[in-house]
């Protein structure tokens, strides 16, 4: 090899693939360089405010906006009555479940604004748009809404209850779907011959997304074009701009979608919002482009909200530990509207992500999804996937000190052994790779398992109450749909990968960057990354469910080898060879056998200087290529905090964690470790720190940072973290995907560990959050003798 090869090799060696590279995008970050949506401004736009509904339920009888009108600034104000007959759609929820028998889900119709009724505190009414952004706001302020109210209900389970407040005429009983999934008579067959059965009523609590950057847009209407544009964020642009023209009741070609940087998302953002619908058609009827910022406090009482659900959850064992089965049996909340996957993740997602690792062969999920006077829930970072591993990992650790057993031998009695790869799971779905054993050891050795004693004993001395906690986890994630792979050779000398996926914090461009040095030796420090504009797609399905890596990954390998042939056929050209005898490896083109080879950005540079070519060879390097969807893959790892506890205040503190994690071919560790230590911290904040709540006439108590508590930087401890992954056969990366996971190993693991330490006072249950009062309320209770955890409640 000669010297410069083995310099280009060297290179990509440092920044290929498994490679802890660190982050291009940061520092354009940190230097406050970002460019979101709120930083843009077209010329002659004008500003829009939303009104909001301040009562939770109530019939809609008239918007009075006389005053405003008149206000200093107000161009226009828009209602419902505004947007009849423009075509407009309602906002599709285009995944159906199935009910029990073949029931058909109900899918109530949102409009972009409410016309006869009110359904939730925050449900917009009228848009004023004026010059200035502080005009708009005072004089939405002043638009007066008559509303008879009505009584309301926030909560699911009360909603379904015959004497509830019907939200809909036609929503029977306010129920969307009453799903049922598995063999219940085999089911119940299991449970008659169990020798032990652990049970208990889990609550998985309602959070607020809380990204850093609220939902912006400004919209803008080409008149000669006929074109709608919309700069907003969001999670893929491709398929935000599908449905937005769905929304609009255009033709795709007719809508732009431009997403620049985005301050988080979490699921949140993926959906279309019915103020983006109001803000495009005021941009057509003003000819001018229309920006909208949502406030702090709008953003508590309008964004979807995340989780929401109450399960009567069973494990059925045989005499020795061995699961036989597991049945659950919820109500999940839907809000006032169901949003596109609202309905599946208290559905399919808990069912498949409740079997996890373990050897169960029965589960059955029966649950029932109710519309209430509350926000939306929409996806919310696993979206259903922790809920699952959530409800089995404490059912794990409640049957264990029901058997007297210890949590990590009944634990590992049931793992799936590697030999017994690939596994069908009564779910459906088919476990590829993994080997759950090892994992899982190794977790226990990186925690010290056996060294848990003495600290015990060091936090007993100091008055604390210790407990650890074990959460393992395998997810399911999202199957990857057609995704974009474009490699353009730009006359700069950038390359630039044009994608589908869109980074809202994950730092995709790096990874990316990392893969693609690794197919075709381009330098790194070249790579760009085009990602947010609608019109430079030609397919894409955005980012959620953790499969960026596994399908803009494939794309890129995949357009690669495009971009490879296209070369051999110029490397003939160029080195005047037969192209059977062109091979290519670290960036370069050479005639085997000879010391003849052209490198990959010498021909491109050479095509952009106007190099003849015949006509019948290809004119550039450049490749559009769509990656077709590829099977799901299965992440999993093991999770074991320690916390201490305080029983005079009832403080909790995580103070050790661990986590083991099989996320199959890494790229790059460092940022699929910074992505867990988000993930943990998210479930620490739902599992000890947040709670929404609603007084009886629907009306949030908790609709600000002085009310709703998010964890801080002093509220967690510094994560060890493990990568002991085995590749996926799914997808041409091998990775597995692991945005999602550190959710799905916290929650459990953080409160298997808060209950294992409030066990000495008796206490066998807690709901999340596990908060100061919540356990102080625990610990005098059990000092007191009183029954203790929520008893079975049947949810029929």
């Amino acid at each position: 090899m000669n010297s410069r090869v083995s310099r280009d090799s060297d290179t990509m060696a440092s920044v290929g693939i498994g490679q802890p590279v660190p982050r291009q995008e940061d520092a354009i970050l940190v230097q406050g360089q970002g460019h979101y949506t709120d930083d843009l401004s077209v010329e002659r736009q004008l500003f829009a405010a939303f009104v909001r509904s301040p009562h939770a339920h109530g019939h809609l009888r008239a918007v009075d906006a006389a005053e405003a009108r008149a206000m200093k600034g107000v161009v226009a104000i828009y209602t419902a009555a505004d947007l009849d007959g423009q075509g407009y759609s309602a906002i599709l929820t285009p995944i159906d479940v199935p009910g029990r028998n073949g029931a058909s889900m109900r899918k109530p119709q949102r409009a972009a604004l409410a016309a006869d009724k009110v359904r939730f505190v925050g449900d917009p009414v009228a848009m004023v748009v004026a010059r200035t952004a502080d005009q708009a706001r005072n004089a939405a302020e002043a638009v007066r809404l008559d509303i008879d109210v009505l009584p309301a209900v926030t909560d699911a389970e009360q909603a379904l209850g015959a004497d509830a407040p019907q939200i809909y005429d036609d929503v029977a009983g306010n129920l969307i779907v009453d799903f049922q999934f598995g063999d219940s008579e085999k089911v119940a067959g299991a449970f008659a011959e169990a020798a032990h059965i652990a049970r208990l009523r889990i609550v998985n609590n309602r959070v607020i997304v809380n990204p850093i950057e609220p939902r912006t847009a400004i919209a803008s209407f080409d008149g000669k074009s006929k074109r709608y544009t919309l700069h907003a964020p969001s999670q893929g642009a491709f398929g935000m701009r599908n449905n937005l023209a769905a929304a609009m009741g255009v033709k795709p070609a007719a809508m732009r979608l431009v997403t620049g940087h985005v301050g988080g998302s979490f699921g949140m953002k993926a959906s279309v919002f019915p103020e983006y619908i109001v803000l495009l058609h005021a941009a057509r009827m003003l000819k001018r482009p229309v920006k909208w910022t949502d406030q702090r406090s709008e953003s508590f009482v309008s964004d979807h909200h995340g989780r929401d659900m109450v399960f009567e959850a069973e494990l059925a064992l045989d005499a020795r530990g061995r699961f036989l089965a597991t049945r659950f049996k919820g109500i999940a909340n839907m809000g006032a509207y169901v949003t596109p996957v609202g309905a599946v993740m208290p559905t399919m997602n808990v069912g498949k992500n409740s079997v996890g690792m373990y050897r169960t062969p029965l589960v059955e999920i029966q649950t029932r999804c109710a519309v209430t006077n509350t926000p939306p829930i929409g996806a919310y970072r696993g979206a259903g996937r922790p809920e699952g591993n959530y409800f089995m990992e404490r059912l794990i650790d409640t049957a264990a000190r029901n058997m007297g057993i210890d949590s990590a031998s009944l634990r590992r009695r049931n793992l799936i052994p590697p030999a017994k790869l690939p596994w069908a799971t009564p779910m459906g779905t088919v476990y590829d790779s993994g080997d759950f054993p090892a994992l899982f050891e190794r977790a226990l050795a990186a925690s010290d398992w056996m060294g848990y004693a003495g600290r015990l004993k060091t936090s007993r001395k100091a008055g604390l109450l210790r407990g650890r906690g074990i959460g393992c986890y395998l997810e399911v994630t999202a199957p990857p749909t057609n995704e974009m792979g474009g490699i353009h050779f730009e006359p700069d000398g950038s390359v630039n990968i044009v994608t589908g996926t869109l980074d809202y914090g994950q730092g995709h461009w790096t990874p990316f960057a990392q893969l693609l040095t690794s197919q075709l030796g381009v330098p790194f420090e070249r790579i760009k990354l085009v990602q947010g504009d609608s019109d430079r797609l030609i397919a894409g399905g955005g980012t959620g469910g953790s499969k960026s890596l596994m399908a803009s990954g494939s794309a890129i390998i995949e357009a690669s080898e495009l971009v490879i042939e296209k070369g051999k056929l110029l490397a003939g050209h160029f080195l005047e060879a037969d192209v059977a005898d062109i091979g290519f490896a670290a960036g370069r083109f050479t005639v085997i056998g000879t010391d003849r080879s052209i490198e990959i950005m010498q021909m491109a540079a050479r095509l952009h200087g106007g190099a003849a070519v015949a006509p019948d060879l290809p004119q550039s390097l450049d490749v559009d290529h769509v990656f077709k969807a590829a099977p799901s893959a299965y992440p999993n790892g093991c999770h074991v905090a320690e916390v201490e506890i305080d029983p005079e205040t009832g403080h909790v503190e995580v103070v050790r964690y661990v986590m083991v994690n099989d996320f199959g071919t890494v790229v790059n560790p460092m940022i699929v470790e910074g992505q867990l230590h988000g993930g943990v911290v998210q479930g620490i904040g739902q599992a000890l720190f947040e709670r929404t709540v609603y007084d009886d006439s629907g009306q949030p108590m908790t609709g600000s940072y002085m009310d709703y508590a998010l964890p801080r930087a002093a509220d967690v401890p510094f994560f060890s973290f493990v990568s002991q992954g085995v590749p996926t056969l799914n997808n041409r990366v091998g990775a597995k995907g692991c945005g999602e996971a550190g959710c799905a190993g916290s929650l459990p693991s953080v409160m298997n560990a808060v209950v294992d330490a409030l066990a000495p006072y008796g206490i066998n249950h807690l709901d999340m959050p596990a908060t100061p009062q919540a356990v102080w309320r625990a610990v005098r209770s059990g000092r007191s003798g009183a029954v203790t955890g929520e008893p079975l409640v049947a949810l029929s």
